[in-house]
């Protein structure tokens, strides 16, 4: 059973809260986030919630790439989510770094710091995705 297939599962028996985080994109992706949280897309009626604390969180959705700043709040906050626990990076950058990949501060995508379970590319990406 692959990770898509489990997150679906887990998906239909439960709703989804999410916690979102930006790493140091350039907030392309973090607006389009909001949008879909928006009352144009409402995620929210298909019960996914943003939640304000890890602990209350089953999705941690990240925008932007990992820097050396922000490396270990990022680990912080996917340590302190119980299981089971998915990641989902959003946008180019969160997804390789994008344009900031060869930057002397970023390490990298989402996955260089923390197991990533999704990837929606994009810059940004859209609501749709």
């Amino acid at each position: 059973m692959s990770v898509i297939d489990k997150l679906v599962t887990w998906a239909r028996m439960k709703s989804p809260w999410i916690i979102h985080f930006n790493t140091g994109a350039c907030n392309a992706c973090d607006i389009e986030i909001l949008a879909a949280l928006a009352p144009r897309f409402d995620l929210e009626r298909f019960g996914v919630q943003q939640k304000g604390t890890p602990r209350h969180a089953d999705v941690l959705v990240c925008s932007g790439p990992v820097t050396m700043q922000t490396r270990d709040r990022l680990v912080r906050i996917w340590e302190q989510m119980a299981e089971p626990k998915f990641v989902v990076a959003v946008g180019t950058c969160a997804c390789s770094g994008g344009v900031f990949e060869d930057c002397y501060g970023v390490e990298g995508g989402i996955d260089a710091a923390i197991p990533v379970s999704a990837y929606i590319p994009g810059c940004p990406a859209t609501p749709e995705a």
